[in-house]
């Protein structure tokens, strides 16, 4: 089998996806633009049904939508949907982090505190061409995130978290990433703090608090 975290081994599917994985989280294609199958594959050098399976997966993962009738295309803009996203984060991850704060052994502390110090370590991108440094950070907050919350062993609650974390994501990516910093540290410290403090109340609450700002500077978007 292929191994998909060496290029020159990758299937071609996996190269197809980890193309338009990239195009459409770095905004290389706009919003709504059709991904068409054909096009695609001829772009890529590769099979129709590479192109459709990679498709399928994006599509899995919310980086993709598939119409009927229509074919395949990138998420839509719209705000009312990525508010909904926030809005359903703030309701599932407090939730999550109670079950983990209640389940998570002296293991996953050690995983939190080293999933926080990488976080706290790996400076924000300035520049938004920047893109080693805006994945370097993307991945190092979810991990924080994911990890905070991957002690409450449900597997069905971390798939949700997935889904959702992807299109939080794209609406960071595509919009908050234009407006002026907050103070997003140190709310990832208190989180941190009140999680190994196993104050589940505080957690919860600070993790709405976290979340709920994206909802705040989503409507912020609609005024830059």
């Amino acid at each position: 089998m292929a191994d998909p975290t060496d290029p020159g081994k990758r299937s071609p599917s996996e190269r197809v996806y980890v193309a338009l994985r990239d195009a459409v989280i770095h905004g290389d294609v706009a919003p709504g633009e059709p991904l068409r199958p054909q096009e695609l594959a001829t772009g890529h050098a590769v099979s129709l049904a590479a192109v459709r399976e990679a498709l399928l997966r994006l599509v899995g993962e919310g980086l993709a939508e598939r119409h009927r009738n229509r074919g395949f295309a990138v998420p839509t803009v719209d705000a009312g949907h990525w508010r909904r996203v926030a809005e359903a984060r703030a309701v599932v991850e407090p939730a999550m982090l109670r079950l983990a704060i209640e389940r998570g052994d002296l293991e996953w502390e050690v995983r939190v505190r080293a999933a926080y110090h990488r976080l706290a370590g790996t400076p924000p991108a300035t520049d938004e061409e920047d893109r080693d440094a805006a994945d370097a950070w993307s991945e190092a907050h979810r991990t924080f995130h994911r990890t905070l919350l991957d002690a409450c062993e449900n597997d069905v609650l971390l798939a949700t978290f997935d889904r959702l974390w992807v299109a939080s994501e794209l609406a960071r990516r595509w919009f908050i990433s234009r407006l002026p910093g907050d103070d997003r540290a140190g709310e990832h410290l208190a989180l941190e703090r009140a999680a190994l403090a196993r104050d589940t109340d505080a957690a919860a609450d600070l993790l709405v608090a976290h979340v709920g700002q994206t909802v705040d500077q989503l409507a912020r978007t609609r005024h830059a």
